[in-house]
């Protein structure tokens, strides 16, 4: 839940034509294998173990002044895609949807709104970024609250929020939004009704809400996968079917895991059934348990995780968010994050998404780049990248190497390409039009921003433009990556002598994997700042400075990423089974690696994964 704790402490017209739209560019044959959930992780039609970063296409989509949408223009849409990929090298994003502009009549949908988001997602797509869809919500609905009042939210239509006929909202003395969640009646009734699915009169006749919801999501993705065209859906991953779920106000007796248990799963199931009905029995629902159970703030914090119910199982993904509360309060963490500060929270998805039987994501994560808190974000960012990379911290994690098994998948909260640029009526009033950062509730999340005429981070660009394996030909054993942005918290130990010359001040990867012959190479993604020339390998399959283009052959080589040209990957060749391989990658002193430098690392990797 984002800025759980930022001051808590602190004082219509006609249906155009079906659209079919290009897919992805094919850089080679298996740029397009399409996903799903199979032994704990991601895997690839090739069997190769798939890691999915990015961001949140979110911006402009909470808020009103375009209706709803990311983009303001599909030219806008494409020019973010191209700099999300150029910037940051993320092949894959979470796409918000929302109610109210799905449906904003009863039984209407409208097809004008979706036709654009199709669009903007194929503006993705086309950059061979895969997408997951997030039907959002925050705090309900914006129509729950007054024109003057503090805070907005958004989800719901306003045909709902008027059948519910809800009593005024007040948060009373809340000092952050999120505090709307459990001590304002107006938010606290209207999601009650929702997971009790209240029936109320509409001028379309009796509607009972929770269903309501399932119909208009099913609507959605029924056109997206008709006007899609196939490539562009085969790169679509699935769908979060609600964002940050909350109980609204427990039942007698009830409590997170039996709220969970009761209400949650059989929405889920009931959304699982309208995704095979609609088309998607391929793809994943990335299911969020109650958005409470891992906030690291006491007075927020409720058990929960999906702990009370059956095993998900393969066509289901544990999907969570993390955002440090502490260090946004300003209060309660006056100091920076340091070298392990989230690998324990971390963990605690991983072990929940495996007890599950399935995979795990981090669909949100991230803290503000601006404000009273913002010195905190480098550090912050670092030890979430960090934490998503490895179960172990830098400072153990060449010692305990062994316990660091696969990178996470995340979307980093979030890309919003008029950041400081919005003007959004908050609550549909005209005397409170917010310009700055998100503009939504005081946030400034955004990774991106405008500056003369071209798009850049606005936080330094090592954090967010990261080496990772998007694509492992077997199964990742360890990998852990130094960026240097804010000191070096995984230094490479004086018992590897040749290894820490060769490193030197440079950022480096150190990744082990298990090959399971899968016919597609392993490929990790090279940061801008990894050049062809300067790149330099230590590996089983070869050594090397100087990446040589990949043409299919060797085991070692460089070759382009889908989508914006300039963005490169590490292809690692293998066609054994069973056999661990390991591969170092430095962007340090670019002299040639000696045969000494490979004999360490074997003799580290024979000691480590014996």
């Amino acid at each position: 839940m984002k800025r759980i704790a930022v001051l808590l402490l602190a004082s219509l017209l006609l249906l155009p034509a079906p659209l079919r739209v290009s897919a992805a560019r094919e850089q080679f044959w298996f740029d397009n294998a399409s996903v799903a959930v199979a032994g704990g992780a991601f895997r690839d039609e090739h069997r190769r173990e798939v890691v999915f970063r990015g961001f949140n296409v979110s911006g402009e989509a909470k808020l009103a002044e375009l209706r709803g949408l990311p983009f303001a223009t599909v030219t806008d849409a494409r020019s973010s895609a191209a700099s999300m990929r150029r910037l940051t090298g993320a092949n894959a994003v979470r796409f918000l949807v929302t109610w109210a502009w799905v449906e904003p009549e009863p039984r209407k949908i409208d097809h004008r709104y979706l036709t654009a988001v199709a669009e903007q997602i194929a503006a993705f797509t086309d950059q061979g970024i895969r997408v997951y869809v997030d039907f959002h919500q925050d705090l309900y609905s914006r129509y729950l609250f007054n024109r003057d009042s503090w805070y907005t939210g958004d989800g719901a239509p306003e045909w709902v929020v008027r059948a519910g006929n809800y009593p005024r909202e007040s948060c009373g003395l809340c000092f952050h939004w999120g505090q709307n969640m459990k001590n304002n009646q107006a938010v606290t009734s209207a999601v009650y009704d929702f997971w009790h699915n209240r029936e109320v009169t509409t001028p379309a006749g009796p509607i009972k809400i929770r269903d309501e919801f399932l119909y208009q999501a099913s609507e959605t993705m029924r056109f997206l996968k008709e006007n899609l065209s196939p490539n562009a859906f085969r790169l679509i991953l699935g769908v979060d079917p609600l964002n940050e779920p909350y109980a609204g106000r427990y039942d007698t007796g009830q409590n997170g895991p039996a709220w969970e248990r009761d209400l949650l799963w059989p929405f889920y199931q009931q959304f699982r059934q309208r995704m095979d009905q609609a088309g998607w029995a391929d793809k994943a629902a990335f299911v969020e348990p109650l958005v409470f159970w891992n906030q690291n703030v006491e007075f927020f914090a409720e058990p929960g995780g999906l702990t009370a119910v059956p095993a998900l199982g393969s066509r289901f993904v544990f999907n969570s968010h993390f955002y440090d509360g502490k260090a946004q309060s300003g209060v309660l963490k006056p100091g920076k994050a340091n070298d392990g500060e989230y690998t324990a929270d971390f963990n605690r998805i991983r072990d929940r998404a495996k007890d599950l039987g399935t995979t795990g994501i981090v669909s949100e994560f991230g803290h503000p780049v601006a404000g009273f808190t913002s010195d905190k974000a480098p550090t912050v960012l670092k030890a979430m990248y960090q934490a998503l990379d490895s179960r172990v911290k830098g400072a153990n994690w060449w010692s305990g190497a062994a316990e660091s098994g696969h990178a996470l998948s995340a979307s980093q909260w979030h890309w919003d390409i008029y950041y400081d640029r919005h003007r959004e009526l908050m609550n549909d009033n005209p005397d409170k039009v917010q310009t700055e950062g998100d503009a939504m509730n005081g946030e400034h999340f955004s990774a991106v921003r405008l500056s003369n005429g071209s798009f850049v981070t606005t936080v330094d660009s090592r954090l967010i433009d990261r080496l990772f394996p998007r694509a492992v030909a077997g199964d990742t054993l360890a990998f852990g990556y130094e960026d240097r942005s804010v000191g070096t918290w995984n230094p490479v130990p004086a018992t590897m002598p040749t290894i820490r010359q060769l490193v030197g001040t440079g950022q480096y990867a150190m990744f082990v994997w298990r090959s399971n012959g899968s016919e597609a190479p392993t490929e990790l993604h090279l940061p801008a700042s990894f050049g062809q020339q300067n790149t330099t390998v230590v590996s089983d399959l070869a050594s090397t400075t100087g990446l040589p283009p990949y043409t299919g052959t060797q085991p070692v080589a460089i070759a382009p990423e889908p989508g914006e040209p300039g963005v490169n990957r590490l292809m690692l060749s293998s066609s054994d089974t069973g056999r661990v391989h390991f591969a170092l990658v430095t962007n340090g002193s670019g002299t040639p690696p000696t045969e000494s430098a490979r004999s360490e690392l074997a003799s580290w990797v024979a000691e480590t994964f014996h």
